[in-house]
């Protein structure tokens, strides 16, 4: 089940990162949602076959995502949904990881 989380994240990382750069030319924001998304449905898909290292990949693409969001906190409602959506991510996934260590 936490296959989903991390399958919505990285259509959504995806999403963004086209809509970033489309509305505002933002290279960094292209090949941070690329990234960061293709991380997170690569988890989600290990997740969802029970390949190893789907959790940490969730995990560390969770940390990823509010690293590079929380400067960003006060500068607007993205940048703000953004580092509290991957700080729930976080948690879920850190949690996780450590009901399965």
């Amino acid at each position: 089940m936490s296959e989903i989380p991390a399958l919505a994240a990285g259509f959504l990382s995806l999403i963004g990162g086209v809509i970033g750069f489309a509305r505002k030319r933002s290279v960094p924001s292209l090949i941070g949602g690329l990234s960061v998304g293709g991380l997170y449905i690569w988890s989600g898909l290990a997740l969802q076959n029970g390949q190893p290292y789907g959790l940490e990949g969730a995990l560390g693409s969770s940390i990823l995502l509010f690293l590079s969001s929380a400067p960003r906190f006060p500068k607007g409602s993205v940048p703000k949904i953004l580092a509290l959506a991957s700080a729930s991510a976080t948690v879920y996934y850190g949690l996780a990881y450590l009901d399965e260590v």
